[in-house]
């Protein structure tokens, strides 16, 4: 009875899964990060950077405090002066499409070099993301679908650490995640793979 019960609720988590509108692109360390190794963070604020095209300073703000949420529920801290920054990119397109991070002659800025779709970063990658990461592509869209990136450097060194990126097809007119529960379900599914697992009195 007790394996029945077991496998009946497995079955119900993969069918609540398989009905989750955001689906994780990417989820990538880079250079062998050790992310354990911080204890604290910071997440880019709109002084630092423009806000991407179609995201308002509430959808920022809830944006951040989802991220912030899962960060100290690994056990960070929330500090000004941490070199591990948190950047926040969002793409909207149409189609189904891969760019290089860096287009021919330019930089990682975040700026309209994807045919005008970025994805836009607050933050300008160029002063973190180094040439020799040229031949890495980024997730620009599938159809209407909405990609909201989250890179983790640390800043001090100017050294990638992570990037993760969640998807969702967005309807008709809409240009962004907007209500309270599905950014705090993106970034849930943003968090999904992250290495440093939730401390044990926050998990399910």
């Amino acid at each position: 009875m007790k394996k029945l019960n077991y496998l009946f609720g497995l079955l119900c988590l993969f069918v609540l899964a398989g009905c989750s509108p955001y689906s994780l692109v990417q989820d990538t360390v880079y250079n062998g990060a050790d992310l354990r190794a911080y204890t604290t963070f910071r997440i880019i604020t709109p002084g630092e950077g423009k806000l991407p095209p179609g995201m308002t300073m509430v959808t920022y703000y809830n944006i951040a405090s989802a991220i912030r949420e899962q960060m100290v529920e690994r056990g960070y801290t929330e500090d000004a002066s941490s070199p591990l920054l948190i950047n926040i990119g969002l793409t909207v397109k149409k189609e189904i499409a891969t760019e290089p991070l860096i287009p021919p002659g330019g930089y990682p800025y975040g700026g309209p070099y994807y045919g005008g779709y970025g994805p836009w970063f607050m933050y300008p990658r160029g002063y973190y993301w180094p040439a020799y990461y040229s031949n890495a592509q980024v997730i620009t869209g599938i159809y209407r679908e909405g990609v909201l990136t989250m890179d983790m450097v640390n800043i001090a060194d100017k050294v990638p650490l992570y990037s993760s990126s969640v998807a969702t097809i967005l309807d008709d007119g809409d240009t962004q995640f907007r209500n309270l529960a599905g950014i705090a379900q993106a970034v849930d599914v943003l968090f999904s793979k992250y290495p440093v697992p939730l401390l044990p009195q926050y998990r399910k």
